[in-house]
């Protein structure tokens, strides 16, 4: 902001001594830096407090956002809601509309086919073997034989 240097400041420093004076000098200085001080704190929370405006009104645009964006998921999700309702009302309407099937007016509807699993041994379940090629694919492999020499 200011470029002052040390040379400036000397010459600053003694003009100040030459009006002010060596006896009122020290006074000077403290009520001097006590106004310094505080205009920093006031400068410093000044840009804290604008710095909290920027960062809450890009809340408050995220919040906007997100808010938008649930009020178009909750409007997706009822809509697909009625129309599943829809869809369960007149699958209802036309069950009811069929005709009631043989086996209420007294015929025995025939009984469905049973379906049999089939029978295997404890070792060639699928669970047995895959164990077994488990343990055949990690079977440590044995080293050749090698003869020593004569």
């Amino acid at each position: 902001m200011f470029d002052v240097g040390f040379s400036e400041l000397m010459v600053i420093a003694v003009v100040a001594l030459v009006v002010i004076g060596p006896e009122r000098m020290p006074a000077f200085a403290r009520t001097a830096g006590a106004l310094f001080g505080r205009a920093q704190r006031y400068a410093n929370k000044l840009k804290a407090d604008i710095q909290n405006e920027v960062d809450m009104e890009e809340f408050n645009r995220i919040k906007a956002t997100f808010y938008d964006a649930a009020k178009s998921i909750e409007h997706s999700v009822n809509q697909t809601k009625e129309e599943i309702d829809a869809t369960a009302a007149s699958l209802h309407e036309s069950i009811a509309a069929q005709p009631e099937p043989p086996a209420a007016a007294g015929v025995e509807a025939p009984a469905p086919a049973a379906i049999e699993a089939p029978a295997y041994t404890a070792a060639e379940t699928p669970a047995a073997q895959a164990q077994t090629d488990f343990w055949l694919d990690s079977a440590p492999v044995a080293a050749p034989a090698v003869a020593p020499r004569a």
